[in-house]
C-alpha cells in the first residue's frame, strides 16, 4: 500500500500568524478506533488562534484545526459507526484538520445527514455543538424556561448566530452584544431578542433597562477579559456565568468571595471537549444539532472562505474581528 502524503497547516514556534506553514507529512493507515478522512471543507476556530499563540499550550510542531469534514477513505478495526465512501463531519481533538487527508480517532466523527453540505458541515460541528451544550446542558440553578432572558456576548460571531437561532426556537429572550451596529443588526435578524453595542452602550444597565431591572439568568461569555466584571452585575441572585472562551485575553485571577453579594451566583468555565467524552453522547448532541439545521430552526451562515494556502489571511480576519458567523478553508 503506497504511503498517502498530505497538506498539512503547522506551526514550529508559538506567535502570530506568520508561524502558520504548509508542511508535506505522511498520512498512514488507521489503527484500532481510528478512520482516514479526506477533507472537502475545514472550520475555523477561535480555539485555534489560543493554540497558534500559545495559551493553549502543545508540544511542536503543532497541526492545527479542530473541525472539518469530508469522506471516510479507510477504517480501522473497531469502528462500527462509519464505513469507507460515507460523508462525515467531526469537531474533535486532538488538532490537525487543516489539511487534506489525516488519519484520527473515529469516536467523535459523526455521519453527515445528505441533506447539509460539506461546508456547512465543516463550520457548524465545534460551534453548533457548542451553541448546543451551551443551550441545554449550561443552565441555571432554577433551569431555563420560555421567556426568560440570558446575555450572549459576541452574539454575531460563529457560536453567536446559532445561538441566536436556537434561543428563539426554544422560546428564550436572548440578549446579544456585538462590537458594531451591522454586527448588532446581524444578530437581531438571527432571532435575538435584544442586540447592545458594547463599544457604544453601557452593557450591564442595558440589560438592567431591557430586564426592568432584574437581570438575565445566564450569561454566555466568550470574551472574557473585557466583559467579565460586568456580565456578573448583569445576573438576578443564583444566577450562572457560563466562561467559554477568552478572545480579549483570559479572565484575571478573582476572589470567589465577590459572587456572595452579587446574588450568591454560580460560575463556571466550560469546554465542548468536557462534553463529548463518549460515542454516545457525541452523537446524541450532533443528532440534535443536525435536528435543528434540517429542520430550519437554525441556518448556518458561512461568510467567509479562504483557500488552505491563504490560512494566515483567514487568521489575521478573525483576530482582527473582522469576521461574521462561521469561516471555512476549503483544501
Amino acid at each position: 500500500m503506497s504511503e498517502t502524503t498530505s497538506r498539512a497547516v503547522r506551526i514550529h514556534a508559538t506567535g502570530g500568524p506568520e508561524q502558520l506553514v504548509i508542511d508535506q507529512v505522511s498520512v498512514g493507515e488507521p489503527g484500532p478506533g481510528q478512520v482516514r478522512i479526506r477533507h472537502h471543507a475545514i472550520g475555523l476556530n477561535y480555539i485555534d488562534v489560543y493554540q497558534r499563540s500559545g495559551l493553549y499550550p502543545n508540544a511542536m510542531p503543532l497541526a492545527l484545526g479542530m473541525e472539518g469534514a469530508g469522506v471516510i477513505e479507510a477504517v480501522g478495526e473497531g469502528v462500527t459507526h462509519l464505513k469507507v465512501g460515507d460523508r462525515a463531519a467531526y469537531a474533535a481533538n486532538p488538532p490537525g484538520s487543516y489539511c487534506d487527508v489525516r488519519v484520527m480517532p473515529a469516536m467523535n466523527v459523526c455521519r453527515l445527514p445528505d441533506a447539509i453540505s460539506f461546508e456547512t458541515g465543516a463550520a457548524m460541528m465545534l460551534k453548533g455543538l457548542t451553541a448546543q451544550y451551551l443551550l441545554k446542558h449550561c443552565k441555571p440553578v432554577e433551569g431555563l424556561q420560555a421567556g426568560d432572558f440570558v446575555l450572549f456576548h459576541a452574539a454575531a460571531g460563529g457560536v453567536g448566530l446559532i445561538a441566536c437561532q436556537w434561543a428563539r426556537a426554544l422560546g428564550l429572550k436572548l440578549i446579544g452584544t456585538a462590537g458594531s451596529d451591522d454586527k448588532c443588526k446581524l444578530a437581531l435578524e438571527h432571532g435575538a431578542s435584544h442586540a447592545i453595542n458594547y463599544r457604544t452602550e453601557d452593557f450591564a444597565a442595558r440589560v438592567k433597562e431591557i430586564t426592568g431591572g432584574k437581570g438575565v439568568k445566564v450569561v454566555y461569555d466568550s470574551v472574557g477579559k473585557d466583559t467579565f466584571e460586568k456580565s456578573l452585575d448583569c445576573l438576578v441572585p443564583f444566577g450562572l456565568m457560563v466562561s467559554f472562551g477568552n478572545a480579549s485575553g483570559p479572565v484575571a485571577p478573582f476572589a470567589p468571595g465577590a459572587l456572595g453579594p452579587k446574588g450568591s451566583l454560580y460560575l463556571t468555565r466550560q469546554t465542548l471537549f468536557s462534553h463529548i467524552t463518549t460515542r454516545e453522547r457525541t452523537q446524541a448532541m450532533a443528532d440534535d444539532l443536525f435536528q435543528a439545521v434540517t429542520s430550519g430552526a437554525v441556518n448556518i451562515r458561512i461568510d467567509q472562505r479562504f483557500a488552505l494556502t491563504d490560512v494566515r489571511k483567514a487568521h489575521e480576519s478573525l483576530e482582527a474581528r473582522s469576521t461574521t458567523g462561521c469561516t471555512v478553508l476549503l483544501p
